[in-house]
């Protein structure tokens, strides 16, 4: 369907033709002369006569043919297609992963080589990400302070890139868990009832923050947002001391992990608490996540526009070119 952007514009069409009218009634009538033979004052070339007034008429047509291409191509003529559905039928999905100093721990192995905690989060994640057609994510990113890394978005490809650019200990190298989840409600409760749900990855346990976490969950639960709790770490991992690998000693590396409140934290909002020791667990929790059925949202749609205004101003653009070529050619046989 063809729509007139600015339309009053067509208003102005008429306008050459009363600047003439009120030139021509503004004019002094002048007094006619009389001569006693009019046939004295006929001119020999009718032909000649003729020519100049077609000229003069085809001259004037393009003149009012420009007119009204530019103030066609100025009320800006533009085509509106049909409705186009958007992908709406998922869930608004908040994740919030630690990066506090502790993510940094190099216990879990990703590709058969150790790495460190966030990576593999990056890794499983980044896949998980990339699965979510459909639903509106969002990241949260947390140590000492919480970020709002990235809004709840259909772009998925961003969030994924803000989250593997994202290095271990920029937020701070404590862990504000309470924190995380209060700005995850904040940004979650003005979305629909019944689909809401965050994500929340930890490696340790709250130890600064203004929002202790169980009254956060608390405050989730009423907004009615379900909380998956995921606790990453080895339970075990082998340390060398100076003496070399004789003397080394086995130590726990989530010793500081405080699955309680974790656990705690998913029974209040009716969501479940993972433990991931290890990649593979770590991919596997995040694929029984993915696997939760979508909940349907209020359809939206959208209509695809065109502009058309460049088709009258290309047609003014060309009858100028005429215009300027027939006078060329008049002024040639002159």
């Amino acid at each position: 369907m063809i729509e007139l952007l600015w339309p009053f514009a067509l208003l102005l069409m008429p306008l050459p033709l009363l600047v003439r009218l009120l030139r021509g009634a503004g004019q002094p009538q002048q007094a006619a002369l009389t001569v006693p033979d009019v046939a004295s004052f006929q001119d020999d070339d009718v032909g000649g006569r003729s020519e100049i007034k077609n000229r003069y008429a085809w001259r004037l047509l393009l003149l009012w043919l420009i007119w009204l291409a530019l103030i066609t191509a100025t009320a800006r003529p533009q085509w509106t297609g049909e409705p186009v559905a958007l992908p709406t039928t998922g869930r608004d999905l908040m994740l919030a992963v630690d990066i506090s100093g502790s993510m940094g721990t190099e216990d879990m192995e990703l590709g058969s080589q150790l790495v460190n905690r966030l990576t593999v989060v990056k890794n499983v994640v980044g896949d998980f990400v990339e699965q979510r057609q459909g639903d509106r994510v969002g990241l949260i990113l947390f140590g000492t302070n919480a970020y709002l890394q990235a809004p709840l978005t259909f772009d998925l490809a961003s969030v994924n890139r803000l989250l593997t650019e994202a290095p271990v200990g920029i937020a701070g190298g404590k862990t504000a868990i309470g924190d995380a989840i209060g700005l995850a409600v904040k940004r979650l409760r003005q979305r629909p009832a019944g689909e809401r749900v965050l994500i929340l990855l930890t490696d340790g346990a709250n130890n600064v923050g203004e929002v202790e976490p169980d009254k956060a969950a608390q405050l989730a639960g009423e907004e009615g947002i379900t909380i998956y709790s995921i606790g990453v770490g080895a339970e075990s991992m082998r340390m060398r001391s100076i003496f070399g690998a004789f003397a080394s000693t086995m130590i726990n590396p989530s010793a500081e992990l405080d699955e309680d409140t974790l656990q705690a934290i998913a029974a209040e909002t009716g969501g479940r608490y993972f433990r991931a020791t290890n990649t593979r667990q770590l991919a596997e929790i995040y694929d029984l996540i993915d696997a939760l059925e979508p909940i349907e949202q209020e359809a939206e749609t959208y209509r695809p526009i065109t502009s058309l205004y460049y088709w009258p101003l290309g047609a003014a653009w060309l009858l100028a070119c005429l215009l300027v070529a027939l006078d060329l050619r008049q002024r040639h046989h002159a």
